[in-house]
């Protein structure tokens, strides 16, 4: 995304699987500007229209409808870091300037809590 919140450029990871649903998309209908533009193809997707697409298929997999479309954001911080992606990697992705912000996401990352070998477990066995 160019110049978004901060007037920050944004990148992401583009999957394979996502790069070819979009080549087919665009080889069907062959936007002229924008990807996803408009109703009238003079300008990108309104949010309010992002924010009814987003609502719609949330609620057609039956997800719980609390937070919004920047759930979307956290939810894909959250899985990188479960994922072992490190944080500083999460943060760049993200556009953070301070790794501090980056750590706010590693209270939601429970596997990590959860999933842990504890040290005494490391232990040579008492015999």
């Amino acid at each position: 995304m160019c110049h978004g919140k901060g007037g920050k450029d944004r990148y992401t990871l583009l999957s394979p699987r996502l790069l070819a649903a979009l080549r087919t998309y665009w080889r069907d209908t062959r936007p002229q500007r924008w990807l996803f533009g408009n109703r009238t193809g003079s300008g990108p997707m309104e949010i309010q229209t992002a924010q009814r697409i987003y609502y719609a298929a949330r609620n057609a997999a039956g997800i719980a409808p609390e937070g919004g479309i920047h759930g979307l954001r956290h939810a894909f911080a959250t899985h990188l870091l479960e994922g072992g992606v490190d944080l500083y990697s999460i943060g760049r992705l993200l556009g953070h300037d301070h790794l501090s912000t980056t750590a706010r996401y590693l209270h939601l990352a429970r596997s990590k809590l959860t999933g842990n070998t504890s040290p005494l477990e490391l232990l040579a066995p008492l015999t």
